[in-house]
């Protein structure tokens, strides 16, 4: 079999968490079967499209690594890729369907159909159309819509059918057709609806897998049935499981961020971000967490996707994060993080290259995002300090500035700034003057950065330099207040 995947996203917003991991999955399928990956373009919502939604999803998946073979910017033998641009071939197969008997006028009103619902609800069944229409004789229904009355065109569901699918997630999954009411294929504006182009697409583009959430099953059935009405052999399907938060409910904005542009904005690496959406219902063996890609793409296989919800853990992204980042080269490292300090004021096209590379060096095993750093190194550009509440509290103490005074003046005698092996030279240092060595440290660390964090003292004096770190050391107490 050829295979043929596609990522169908909608234009009337950003790329979410859940539809970036139906699309790695897609691309790693294609790429194990060495199959072709289509992006297509389902944008029949007019009122909702927009050519920015369009831009954020395309720069989204560029973002996360994913390319794909045909659609939007690639063309392709099977275009349009756009659903607008294809209005002709649903309405062909509209109307070969409706002549063959698989589709039927549909004439009801809304309050007619509102009524039944509520009639329904009232006898707590469940709400579906009740087939009013599909009796209705040809030469009527021919007449009526002649007459220019409103309707819809309605899927003729087969009664009495086991619909059996075969699902590569899920195991085999049945649907009676009982279950499954008259939808609608097109509305009366001429429109067809999700499941009419889904199927009409599916068919004309070859797609031999549909690899989707499992909130589409529900789908399923009409596709598989209107697929059959056609004459024609359906795709594989598989069903992903949801993303679920902690608290195991469907990943929503409460749970953490849901648009991959913010991770994105945030400085989260798109590598760990792709190695984690990889982890979300799929697993590359019993052990290996670590892994980009090359791997997903020669190992990906449908059988290793689990059937239960996949936890959306945000501890094991920033663990994830932190290992990426650890483990990029410091000169890389530098130039991604290069537009955060630049968007933060922090540093310019005369910054010293090298000493930024140290700034950097210092603060890559403590950074998850690289959004995190210019707060983290904002003290070594800054002029002046307002020591954070820690910081302030350490200050505040007479004894604790006695000590950074007289610290100053002995590194001001030192030839190299700071001494060599500064470890040995503080604890000399406090023992000469019996202090313990927190006592000291942690009173330089507050003057020198305006917090009791980051890299060790003696990488700070370094990147501050001789001058700003005495002035740091000997700043009056008046100027702290």
């Amino acid at each position: 079999m050829n295979v043929r995947v596609r990522f169908a996203p909608s234009p009337t917003g950003r790329l979410h968490i859940g539809g970036a991991r139906t699309a790695l999955f897609n691309w790693a399928f294609a790429r194990r079967n060495a199959g072709v990956f289509i992006l297509r373009v389902e944008d029949t919502d007019m009122e909702r499209n927009s050519e920015e939604s369009l831009r954020s999803i395309l720069s989204s998946m560029r973002w996360l690594g994913l390319d794909w073979d045909e659609g939007p910017e690639k063309g392709g033998l099977h275009g349009p890729y756009f659903q607008s641009q294809r209005m002709e071939r649903y309405a062909a197969a509209a109307g070969e369907l409706l002549e063959k008997g698989h589709l039927y006028r549909c004439f009801c009103s809304m309050e007619r159909l509102d009524a039944v619902r509520a009639a329904q609800q009232a006898a707590r069944l469940p709400p579906r159309y009740d087939g009013h229409c599909r009796t209705l004789a040809h030469a009527e229904s021919d007449r009526r819509a002649a007459a220019g009355e409103p309707c819809v065109l309605r899927h003729r569901v087969p009664e009495g059918t086991d619909v059996h699918i075969p699902d590569a997630v899920r195991g085999d999954v049945h649907f009676r057709s009982e279950q499954v009411e008259d939808w609608v294929a097109v509305r009366s504006g001429g429109m067809p609806t999700y499941n009419f182009c889904c199927v009409v697409d599916d068919a004309a583009m070859h797609i031999s897998h549909v690899i989707r959430g499992e909130e589409h099953l529900v789908n399923t059935p009409k596709q598989v049935l209107l697929f059959r009405a056609l004459g024609l052999a359906e795709p594989v399907y598989a069903h992903v499981p949801l993303i679920l938060g902690k608290d195991g409910k469907k990943l929503s904005k409460r749970t953490g961020d849901t648009a991959l542009e913010d991770y994105r904005d945030k400085g989260y690496p798109p590598e760990a971000l792709f190695n984690f959406l990889c982890l979300l219902g799929f697993s590359l063996d019993d052990k290996t967490e670590i892994f980009g890609p090359a791997a997903m793409a020669a190992h990906f296989d449908l059988k290793r996707i689990t059937r239960s919800g996949a936890i959306f853990d945000l501890d094991k992204l920033h663990w994830l994060c932190g290992e990426y980042i650890r483990h990029t080269p410091l000169s890389e490292l530098t130039e991604r993080v290069l537009p955060w300090l630049q968007r933060a004021g922090l540093v310019n096209d005369r910054t010293d290259r090298a000493w930024l590379e140290r700034v950097v060096a210092g603060e890559r095993e403590r950074i998850r995002r690289y959004g995190e750093l210019p707060e983290r190194v904002a003290y070594l550009f800054q002029d002046e300090l307002t020591p954070d509440e820690a910081a302030g509290a350490v200050l505040a103490d007479i004894e604790a500035r006695n000590q950074l005074a007289a610290v100053a003046d002995a590194l001001a005698n030192e030839a190299a700034f700071p001494p060599p092996d500064f470890e040995a030279w503080t604890k000399d240092y406090a023992r000469e003057r019996n202090i313990p060595l927190g006592r000291l440290l942690k009173p330089m660390r507050a003057a020198l950065t305006g917090t009791l964090g980051g890299p060790p003292v003696a990488e700070i004096l370094g990147l501050l330099g001789r001058e700003r770190a005495l002035a740091r050391l000997k700043m009056s107490p008046r100027s702290r207040a």
